[in-house]
């Protein structure tokens, strides 16, 4: 299949990935996302875009919709991705994601949407009734990745099925017209907290859409409320184990473990190994030392960049001049081997 490098010049593997730009953004964008993407800059051409065309998917209020573009990439930046290291965009200023799309929508089969497990959560028993967006999405996914020949995406596990089709949808593609033209991606899962989990409830992901503010830290908390969601946080009556077997069936206490590991840039083991045999009144203070520390200044700088939205509107203007770019001459290649006129 197509080199693990990129189509560009900088022979650097090209990377992409993006988040929904719905609701605050939480600790579980940033451990589970934005920090990893920071880190992949240093050695890897990336593009991250703010996927302003998947939130549509469900109805977003116009006005919302716009500031909260803003206040996503607000975050990548704070979270330390750098506009003058990587591309940053919004996902809607490119059209050639869209048009992309529709052509996937023509190579993917309905049996292969079908068996998506997202569209069955998030539509749930009102299936008849979610947008034909939702249901297509995966294929938008597909295009936002292959519209730049990535071949590398750091992707939360719960995505990992969207990023099977999208290889699916690359081979057939290669397939049905004869080519070796998009390259087969791989997902990057790193870190120790790929999966955030709520403080409330340590089986279920922290999630923008729950109702409980309790459930998360958001990225624009104060000191005063991480400190407060942290002391709330659910917990068991046992100590913290020395090792991390003794986790199992603990899922609060994994959460809140693998919460510090992924703040101090240290291994589940070696978080155990410190604080092994303590309470868990104990763990949280230092807990929130750690979160205070880390997310004080993320929070700070994103609401700095808010409160500027034409200087974010000027990154995100030059972001999609740098994607076009990209995104071009693979999209005039698309034209022709599919057999549109006048490309």
């Amino acid at each position: 299949m197509h080199s693990m490098k990129n189509s560009g010049n900088t022979g650097k593997v090209r990377v992409f990935s993006g988040a929904q730009p719905s609701g605050d953004m939480h600790l579980g964008n940033y451990l589970g996302a934005f920090k990893n993407w920071a880190r992949l800059q240093a050695d890897h051409e990336c593009i991250f875009c703010v996927v302003d065309l998947h939130a549509i998917t469900l109805f977003q209020d116009p006005k919302i919709l716009a500031s909260q573009t803003r206040e996503a990439a607000a975050a990548y930046i704070a979270a330390g991705v750098d506009p003058d290291r990587c591309i940053l965009f919004n996902q809607s200023r490119v059209s050639g994601h869209a048009e992309l799309a529709w052509i996937f929508n023509c190579v993917a089969r309905v049996g292969w949407l079908g068996r998506m497990t997202q569209f069955k959560d998030k539509a749930g028993k009102n299936r008849e009734k979610a947008s034909v967006g939702l249901y297509i999405y995966p294929t938008l996914m597909a295009a936002d990745i292959l519209l730049y020949k990535a071949s590398r995406v750091p992707v939360g596990a719960d995505q990992k099925q969207h990023l099977e089709l999208t290889r699916d949808i690359a081979q057939k593609f290669n397939n049905d017209f004869g080519v070796d033209f998009f390259p087969l991606v791989d997902p990057v899962i790193t870190g120790e907290a790929t999966r955030v989990m709520s403080l409330r409830d340590g089986n279920k992901k922290m999630s923008k859409s729950d109702p409980s503010e309790m459930s998360r830290i958001n990225l624009t908390d104060d000191v005063d409320v991480i400190a407060r969601k942290i002391q709330k946080a659910r917990t068991d009556s046992g100590e913290i184990p020395d090792n991390v077997e003794g986790l199992k069936d603990r899922p609060e206490a994994a959460n809140l473990i693998a919460i510090y590991a992924a703040l101090s840039d240290q291994t589940r083991a070696q978080v155990c190994e410190d604080f092994g045999g303590r309470g868990f009144s104990n763990f949280k203070a230092a807990l929130t030392e750690l979160a205070v520390t880390v997310l004080g200044p993320i929070t700070s700088e994103m609401k700095r960049l808010k409160d500027d939205p034409a200087y974010m509107d000027s990154i995100l203007d030059a972001g999609a001049i740098k994607a076009r770019e990209l995104s071009e001459p693979v999209l005039r290649e698309v034209r022709q081997i599919v057999g549109f006129l006048g490309v």
